[in-house]
């Protein structure tokens, strides 16, 4: 017999868990379902730490959105109890006429965002674990920092059952079917079906398979973050002197990195920004391998020199990237009783708690007040480059 709800949540990851939340929050009668258990490391939201920054270089139509999900994080914290948030302040560094430096300066500009260019000189002095070359600047905002991937989806888990929520975990979805005349939706799963009003799709990684009608290229890679203990202690990488960072080769390579958050043993946290390579969730590779460690090493050598010491350990996680590298969230265009958010592509976390109360909206209201245009379900092409603001 099927169980019927208001609102069924496939995928309770990063985005799953936060839409839960809103819609209990809500009075929604909520299902989440989700192949894995509470806050796993299967997919994409793991690792311990995640850069959330408002001068946004991939796009300026983004920062209403940090600025909305800035709100949500301490929203969150407050309600959960949870440490989640950390302002360390962040630099994005390289070349003037790099997208990272570029396109973050014209996002500032022109939502009015509280910044810094700063010279090479002043990087390092000011961040001594920093060694930039003489032609490289940086946009400096001191609200950048880092949240906490497993416990933020632990926050909006615990705080969606205390609402009314039954998320049931170890439970994969098989199929989704839409009903005649946009009258609900049937879900099977290896333990039943059952019948909501509405769907929510979040499937990460399992994009692909789940949203394959959908008309979107998504791409599955595999990405390897890396922690080290650096040369001389993690004193001069703690967050209150080191800040986090992306950093933009002349060839176009990004890096990014963090503060020594964890404590003097666990080491500084740092990763190559789209440098992955195709899989599946099936075939990703989770090891991390000595070849992957030198190259990190070695570009890391000459930028932050202290920091690529000795290697303690490696993990793998998984980028969904469409190709203009923009999010995938509204309506599905055949099935409107259908929300979809998905194609996050390696820089959505930061978004997590704005994304869930969009999802919300959409999901009971069919609209949302905030700015989504960009982010329409619709076949992709490579990004334009944004335009330049006015100065």
């Amino acid at each position: 017999m099927d169980r019927s709800y208001d609102v069924a949540v496939i995928g309770l990851g990063a985005m799953g868990s936060a839409a839960a939340y809103h819609l209990a929050a809500r009075g929604q009668r909520v299902l989440g379902l989700e192949r894995f258990g509470p806050a796993h490391d299967r997919g994409s939201s793991h690792g311990g730490s995640r850069i959330i920054r408002q001068a946004y270089f991939e796009h300026p139509d983004y920062v209403p959105l940090l600025l909305r999900s800035y709100e949500l994080w301490e929203a969150l914290e407050r309600d959960s109890g949870s440490d989640l948030l950390t302002v360390t302040g962040a630099l994005m560094v390289g070349r003037p006429d790099t997208r990272t430096v570029a396109g973050s300066r014209d996002s500032a500009l022109r939502w009015g965002l509280a910044h810094e260019m700063l010279e090479a000189g002043d990087i390092r002095r000011r961040f001594p674990t920093m060694a930039p070359q003489a032609d490289e600047v940086a946009l400096y905002e001191e609200r950048g920092g880092f949240v906490r991937p497993e416990a933020a989806v632990a926050a909006h888990i615990g705080l969606a059952e205390r609402a009314g929520a039954d998320l049931r975990f170890h439970e994969p979805v098989h199929t989704w079917t839409a009903l005649p005349g946009g009258d609900g939706v049937r879900i099977a799963t290896g333990e039943g079906s059952y019948t909501a009003a509405r769907l929510v799709v979040c499937p990460g990684a399992w994009a692909p398979r789940l949203l394959a009608d959908l008309g979107v290229d998504f791409t599955v890679e595999r990405q390897v973050q890396y922690w080290f203990a650096p040369r001389g202690g993690t004193a001069p990488f703690t967050p209150d002197r080191h800040p986090v960072y992306v950093w933009e080769a002349p060839a176009g390579v990004q890096v990014y990195g963090f503060p020594a958050y964890e404590g003097p043993d666990e080491g500084v946290k740092t990763a190559f920004f789209r440098r992955g390579t195709a899989c599946t969730p099936e075939s990703l590779d989770r090891r991390v391998h000595p070849a992957e460690i030198a190259a990190i090493a070695d570009h890391l050598s000459t930028r932050v020199p202290d920091l690529p010491g000795r290697f303690l350990r490696g993990a793998a996680c998984m980028y969904t990237t469409t190709a203009d590298e923009h999010f995938v969230i509204g309506a599905h265009p055949e099935h409107p009783q259908v929300t979809v958010a998905c194609g996050f592509s390696g820089h959505g976390f930061k978004f997590t708690p704005v994304v869930g109360e969009i999802a919300a909206d959409l999901a009971t209201e069919g609209t949302t007040a905030h700015p989504v245009d960009l982010f329409e379900p619709r076949p992709r092409r490579a990004a334009a480059e944004p335009q330049e603001v006015a100065r």
